[in-house]
């Protein structure tokens, strides 16, 4: 019995294992190669597969997810000779996974080898200013160059990114220095242009002060002319209004007599011809006054103006 016993157990863990080896189960996303006797047989996608266990054997589990290789930073050669290091990063998809597997042995080391050679290509063409400013033109060249050579491997490469380029430390340092004398020309420059701007609109203001203030002044002046004028004319009509006779006027012309005299600096004044006329006129109406006592009488009308010296005060 024993013997049967143990066989039995045999064939119980050989159906177990070569069920286990007839169902497979493959994830979303996910392919596997089954080769039979060592030759491609067929391709299992996702989901619940039948294989004959012990003949068909899984020789590759492939991810068709897109994937994201870095690779470390590489030396490339400018064409002025400089040395700069590039770190990049693939972003590719398998497409084929029969194609992944025979038709290259590593398809990773073969893109990055395949990178580096391009990168080296497309740098070995550019000066150092070019490169440091077309990155979007490497990325157009080196993914268009990937994707061609990486068709045949059912390889898809959808981006390429240069996440850094590294130029020597003396260029780095070179390179500090100039973008700083540029940031102080800049803002010398626009320091200036703010002086100048400055002193423009100053003296556009000073400029247009001055017209505003002339053209006041010049309103103020015809108003003040345009006033005087209007008086003389009120009191040259209230003068013909009131009809004045000749003892007004010799009174008027009394009064006027001490201002014209006004003034230490004044040695000689006039005095008017008619002021004969205006002092009888004066006198007549005080009662016929007569000045005596040394007085000169007043000159009779039609005498010519006399000119007498005022005397000065030491």
């Amino acid at each position: 019995m024993e013997p049967v016993i143990i066989v039995l157990v045999i064939l119980v863990v050989l159906v177990f294992i070569a069920l286990i080896k007839t169902i497979q189960v493959i994830p979303q996303a996910s392919a596997a190669i089954v080769e039979r006797f060592g030759r491609y047989t067929r391709t299992l996608n996702a989901g619940l597969n039948i294989v004959v266990p012990f003949i068909d054997t899984i020789r590759n589990r492939i991810d068709l997810r897109e994937q994201v290789v870095p690779f470390p930073p590489q030396p490339v050669i400018t064409q002025d000779n400089l040395v700069v290091n590039i770190d990049t990063v693939i972003y590719y998809q398998v497409t084929d996974a029969r194609a992944a597997t025979y038709e290259v042995a590593s398809y990773i080391q073969a893109i990055e080898q395949l990178t580096v050679t391009t990168l080296r290509n497309i740098i070995g063409g550019m000066d150092l200013e070019r490169t440091l400013t077309s990155r979007e033109e490497i990325n157009a060249a080196l993914r268009g160059v990937l994707d061609e050579a990486t068709g045949k491997w059912g390889i898809r490469v959808n981006r390429v990114e240069l996440k850094a380029i590294e130029p020597p430390t003396s260029i780095q340092d070179s390179m500090e220095k100039q973008m700083r004398a540029d940031r102080d020309k800049r803002a010398a420059i626009l320091q200036a242009e703010g002086v100048r701007q400055s002193e423009i609109l100053r003296a556009e203001g000073e400029k247009q002060s001055q017209i505003l203030r002339a053209e006041g002044e010049a309103k103020a002046a015809a108003l003040r002319a345009e006033g005087e004028a209007q008086a003389v004319r009120t009191v040259f009509e209230a003068i013909h209004a009131g009809d004045p006779d000749q003892k007004l006027l010799s009174y008027q012309y009394l009064q006027m007599l001490p201002k014209i005299a006004e003034g230490d600096a004044n040695k000689l004044w006039i005095v008017p011809s008619e002021i004969g006329d205006a002092l009888k006129g004066l006198s007549g109406a005080m009662g016929n006054f007569a000045p005596n006592n040394g007085g000169s009488a007043p000159k009779v009308p039609g005498q010519p103006t006399e000119r007498r010296e005022k005397p000065s005060i030491d």
